[in-house]
């Protein structure tokens, strides 16, 4: 049987996930993400994969190619068995009494200590009874004469045995050539302080040894073996490895200590690999794996002297004196060339002497043991700002900060290299920063959408574009209050909606379709100009220009808007009669009035606290109701008030109307009839129109009513050309002569009207 939870531990429970669930809430999905990058980006570096580590070498390379090293004056010289050396004195394999020879003039010359960058593996070919054994046909006497003379090995053996000289060791390159049965490596006396250093050290299972005769004359055996970086690049050398469970040193240190005298050399180590080898007194730092890395100055030919020189006697006096002398080959088609940081191949020879060069300058470069701990840190620290500041700083802030910290920290990466010669890592931290910066701007990019996009739909059906996206920017304008703003109002109604409701008595649904239909025309004209809906009013609609975003030009862009109102509304009429047609039918047009008014206003979120509306309020938003109602009367389509003329003066065509007061106003407006753009405005005809306007408009006020009644009938037949339809306003003013004739004004009337209606 089941065991039942007790109720006080499923309460204990619920309260407890409800606590995790608020505290991953407050945590956000964001941080969330950007914790697991930040993790997933700390385990990377750990774990070093090439790509992590080819962009940390790249950036080191970056950073020598900058600021190579600064050659200085030391005792390291290589002697460089060069093409004009070969062209002198015959292709490579030399003989070896011409390579002992080599020996003993360098000795002669000065030189403390000698080493090969090449192995002498095989006999001498060219060493007389090698001779006389591969030439069977040579006459016997001649054969017996070469085995009379001297071996060549034995020659080299003894002129090595006159100075010091290291030979150098490869490791074997295949499988095949590590072999069985293994000469037992010549140990080097040594020390060591520490914890055991075998488990760090580069292992080589065998190498290829030089001939025994002259491993027994050499005073020093290195081995010269160089791994390159997965990239190819060969950046570090190891001054100390395992060959054969012995420990050996390289071929430049093997050298030092043998031109310094010592016998033996000293391994540093800890739990964290090796911490240095020590030579002739000096210690000189490694890394974990006893490496070091080199810092290299581009070729310089001082550092040759060519070997068919010393063989022929022409190097200068005293130029091998004190000298350290590495012996390689520069030549074309022995292939001793290395890519190196700095972008260009390098003898493998010079590698080595730079390597001694290094160490003999203090001018190695440092990869400290703590350098991983501190990139870590460095990757932990400027990420987990990120991942706090991002969501409640803007974004300017943060990445003005993410340049500053990138910035301060890659300078000083620069700066401890530069001065101090240590190597920090500039490419992980910033780049695993940068990619949490990436991922948590992204993140809050998502909220916001879904932020605004909630806002989208909870007002994008109701108010205009301009206002959903300045809700959308700034949800806390979601407030009660408002400001103080010019704006540009317009009210539209229809003309005899009853009568066009009538006809759909019998079909709500038809009339429904056409006023979304006939709505949608006016929206659509009013947000091209980027006017603001304010709100429906059954078929009468109220927007307003220059809020909530500023619009400089709003009195011109609200007389494009009426404009197209009309012309759409009449395109709109046309399909309708078309359809009537095709249906046998008939479709009363729709006709629209629009009232026009600028001036200040109150605008913004009007209402309760439970329910609110962005609404503009002010005596020109009731002008501009009131100017709406005046087109029916006055017979034209949109009517202006003076502010609004004044503000487009110039651009529209428009005709003055008259001096009104309207229902609820003390002070009279003068009124304007916006009858077309500034194409119908540059028209000659319209020039007509407008002056005939005027002339009408003088002498009505002047009281010469005959001269304004014939003033009307040219202003009627001015308007045919420019597709005007007149006869409304003309009608009105050919009524208020009649009354005027009947009862004149008197004296002192200023053509004031006053409106009986709304």
């Amino acid at each position: 049987m089941a065991k039942q939870r007790p109720p006080g531990a499923a309460q204990g429970m619920g309260r407890g996930e409800a606590m995790l669930g608020a505290m991953l809430r407050r945590i956000g999905p964001g941080r969330l993400a950007g914790a697991a990058l930040l993790a997933v980006i700390l385990v990377l570096r750990v774990a070093d994969p090439p790509t992590v580590s080819g962009l940390r070498n790249a950036a080191f390379d970056f950073y020598q190619q900058v600021k190579p090293r600064d050659p200085s004056p030391v005792p390291v010289t290589i002697l460089d068995i060069d093409d004009p050396s070969i062209e002198e004195f015959g292709q490579w394999p030399w003989p070896r009494n011409r390579v002992a020879e080599m020996v003993s003039k360098t000795a002669a010359a000065g030189a403390v200590a000698i080493a090969f960058d090449i192995v002498f593996a095989e006999p001498d070919r060219l060493s007389p009874d090698e001779v006389a054994r591969d030439n069977p046909a040579l006459p016997e006497e001649v054969r017996a004469r070469l085995r009379t003379l001297p071996d060549n090995d034995a020659l080299l053996a003894h002129a090595m045995r006159q100075t010091r000289v290291v030979l150098g060791q490869t490791s074997v390159r295949s499988a095949r050539s590590n072999r069985t049965d293994k000469v037992e490596m010549r140990a080097v006396p040594h020390a060591i302080m520490g914890a055991d250093p075998t488990p760090f050290l580069p292992r080589f299972p065998d190498v290829v040894r030089n001939l025994d005769i002259l491993e027994e004359a050499a005073a020093g055996r290195g081995v010269f073996s160089v791994r390159p970086d997965p990239d190819g690049i060969y950046r570090r050398v190891p001054m100390v490895m395992l060959v054969q469970d012995t420990l050996r040193l390289g071929l430049s240190p093997e050298l030092l200590r043998v031109a310094t005298g010592d016998n033996a050399f000293a391994l540093r180590s800890n739990e964290a690999g090796i911490d240095g080898v020590v030579l002739g007194g000096k210690m000189i730092r490694t890394g974990p794996d006893g490496s070091v890395w080199t810092y290299l100055t581009p070729s310089l030919p001082g550092r040759y002297v060519s070997a068919g020189d010393v063989l022929a006697d022409r190097v200068a006096p005293g130029r091998l004196a004190g000298q350290l002398v590495l012996v390689g080959t520069s030549a074309i088609g022995l292939e001793d060339f290395r890519p190196t940081p700095l972008g260009v191949p390098m003898a493998g020879v010079e590698i080595h002497a730079q390597l001694l060069e290094n160490i003999l300058t203090d001018t190695l470069l440092n990869r400290p043991n703590y350098a991983v701990a501190v990139e870590l840190m460095t990757v932990l620290v400027l990420s987990a700002l990120v991942i706090v500041l991002v969501p409640v700083i803007g974004a300017r802030l943060i990445i003005a900060l993410a340049v500053v910290l990138l910035g301060g920290y890659s300078g000083l990466s620069y700066y401890l290299f530069q001065e101090m010669r240590i190597l920090l890592d500039p490419t992980w931290p910033v780049l695993g920063t940068v990619l949490t910066l990436m991922l948590m701007s992204s993140a809050n990019y998502l909220r916001e959408e879904r932020q605004k996009q909630q806002i989208r739909g909870a007002f994008g059906q109701y108010v205009s574009p301009d206002l959903v996206a300045r809700l959308q920017e700034n949800p806390e304008a979601l407030t009660l209050g408002g400001e103080r703003r010019e704006l540009t109002v317009l009210f539209s109604d229809v003309r005899g909606f009853t009568t066009l409701a009538e006809g759909y008595r019998d079909d709500p649904p038809g009339l429904t379709a056409l006023m979304n239909s006939f709505l949608t025309v006016l929206s659509r004209a009013i947000l091209r100009e980027g006017g603001t809906i304010d709100k429906f009013m059954g078929d009468a609609v109220m927007a307003f220009w220059n809020a909530p975003l500023d619009a400089p030009d709003h009195a011109a862009a609200a007389c494009r808007a009426a404009l197209a109102m009309h012309a759409d509304v009449a395109t709109l009429n046309a399909e309708r009669a078309r359809a009537a047609v095709e249906a046998d039918d008939k479709a009363l047009p729709i006709n629209v009035g629009i009232g026009l008014n600028t001036g200040d206003c109150v605008v913004g979120n009007m209402g309760s606290d439970t329910r609110f509306d962005y609404t503009a309020l002010g005596d020109a938003v009731n002008l501009a109701s009131r100017l709406e109602g005046q087109s029916k009367t006055y017979g034209l389509g949109i009517i202006l008030g003076s502010a609004t003329a004044r503000a487009v003066e110039g651009r529209f065509a428009m005709i003055e109307l008259n001096l009104l007061r309207v229902k609820g106003k003390m002070e009279p407006e003068r009124i304007f009839g916006l009858l077309g753009d500034e194409v119908m405005r540059g028209r000659s005809e319209f020039a007509e129109l407008e002056a005939t306007n005027a002339e009408m408009r003088a002498a009505y006020s002047a009281q010469k009513w005959n001269v304004a009644e014939a003033a009307l009938d040219r202003l009627e037949a001015a308007g045919k050309p420019l597709d005007l339809e007149l006869s409304g306003y003309a009608a009105l003013y050919r009524q208020r002569l009649e009354t005027l004739r009947v009862a004149p004004p008197g004296e002192g009337w200023n053509g004031v009207h006053v409106a009986t209606d709304k």
